[in-house]
């Protein structure tokens, strides 16, 4: 499971809300926001078939040719990685409330209110966490290695990818097999209402996410109660939080069903395709295969730098929102007040200008200006836990198989590129030896 650097939520114009607590009205702040996107010339349209065929292609173009762009649907998407870096570092004027419909902790406030949720969010990822949940992770997939079928072809996106995601995340949280099926039509479903911008069906989907969840508390309210939980999931309704003003409380069932939304609703799609991309990279690259195998009694190191370069060149989570809480100048671009601004993940870590030949794999690279993982305050607190799960993966495919080549290409190509809000591949034909 990888916490995400956000999550999307519809635009609105609505007021500042608040939350009710034991019959209690809470407020919570959020910024009054009108987002701007009248006579705007469109520079590029995302949803196009061109762009959707093949999104990286098409972000690489636009990086050289519009590095901050403005089209209907994703506002003012900003491309250069110097560009995406200056909005990470200034949150004052680019702010994560991004929607006064739904609240979305920690990554959709602002400070102070992200000081306080993100102080809880944090603990459940230390170091002595995670080394707590290696063996659990390690085991989960060997699993699903050992069960990929030798000798004949495979489309690891059908099966495989989503099993690595979902079970990592059932182990974390403490939730039983039978949420595999559902979750998994859900993340579907998400997905194509997210790209349809379809309001209506976004907020029906959210709700029946939700419901997943209240139920799972339920479940736990007695352990919680006793001071003993169990799992993630109860500990989570123990924590406290104390905002600027308030006395010490609880979260409410809709703060934390938001944390947990924040932890897994994109994770499960970019988790699984991280595990398509690494399937195909090995494929597509047999020496580099076989040195990622000799290296595997020589300690970690080599297989966590390929990793970490291989997320950098293939980024499966594309985008973030921001808006401006005032005008700005970004890119040489005048940006009005209450716009909204696309981070493209998937540019910013290909840019020439910060990388040396930059589209070109070299895991011993100076990473320093890597935003897999974002940066400033909104970085994902998840990220030793997202390059465990995915060094663990790569150790294990490695370990259980002497080849991974691609399927059979000569009818079509073996992998198919996904499209947005993911990136990576829908499908991915490979044969393990």
């Amino acid at each position: 499971m990888v916490p995400s650097r956000d999550i999307p939520a519809a635009d609105s114009t609505d007021s500042a809300q608040s939350r009710i607590l034991d019959g209690t009205r809470i407020p919570v702040t959020f910024r009054r926001q009108k987002v701007v996107t009248d006579n705007v010339k469109n520079d590029w349209d995302l949803r196009s078939e061109k762009v959707q065929k093949n999104q990286v292609a098409a972000y690489d173009e636009m990086r050289r040719r519009c590095p901050v762009a403005h089209d209907e649907f994703m506002g003012y998407s900003v491309f250069k990685n110097a560009d995406v870096q200056h909005v990470l570092d200034h949150p004052e004027i680019y702010s994560n409330v991004v929607s006064t419909r739904h609240i979305a902790v920690p990554n959709g406030m602002d400070a102070p209110e992200h000081t306080t949720f993100r102080a809880v969010n944090d603990k459940y990822f230390t170091p002595e966490r995670l080394r707590e949940f290696e063996p659990k992770i390690r085991e989960v997939v060997k699993n699903l290695v050992t069960d990929l079928p030798r000798g004949t072809e495979v489309n690891v996106m059908d099966g495989f990818a989503q099993a690595y995601a979902m079970r990592i995340q059932n182990a974390f949280m403490g939730w039983p097999a039978s949420l595999e099926k559902p979750l998994i039509e859900w993340i579907e479903k998400n997905r194509e209402a997210t790209l349809r911008r379809d309001r209506e069906q976004i907020g029906k989907v959210a709700l029946e996410f939700d419901t997943y969840i209240r139920e799972l508390l339920d479940a736990r309210r007695e352990q919680a109660a006793a001071g003993n939980p169990q799992d993630v999931t109860a500990e989570l309704l123990t924590d406290t939080v104390q905002l600027p003003g308030q006395e010490p409380r609880t979260m409410t069932d809709e703060e934390i069903v938001s944390l947990i939304r924040n932890w897994t609703v994109g994770e499960l799609s970019t988790v699984s395709a991280c595990a398509g991309i690494i399937v195909n990279f090995l494929a597509r690259n047999p020496q580099e295969q076989a040195r990622l195998r000799e290296s595997l009694g020589e300690g970690h190191a080599e297989i966590a730098a390929a990793v970490e370069e291989i997320m950098r060149l293939e980024d499966p989570l594309v985008t973030n929102r921001r808006v401006t809480t005032e005008d700005t100048v970004l890119g040489g671009r005048t940006i009005p007040s209450n716009s909204r601004v696309t981070i493209n993940w998937s540019s910013a870590n290909r840019d020439e200008d910060a990388f040396e030949d930059a589209l070109a794999y070299n895991p011993h690279r100076d990473q320093s200006r890597n935003l897999v993982y974002g940066d400033g305050i909104h970085v994902c607190p998840g990220a030793p836990l997202a390059r465990l799960e995915l060094r663990l993966l790569m150790e294990e495919l490695l370990k259980a198989t002497e080849s991974i080549v691609p399927g059979d290409e000569s009818d079509a190509p073996a992998t198919e590129n996904a499209t947005y809000p993911i990136s990576g591949y829908s499908t991915v034909r490979a044969v393990f030896g």
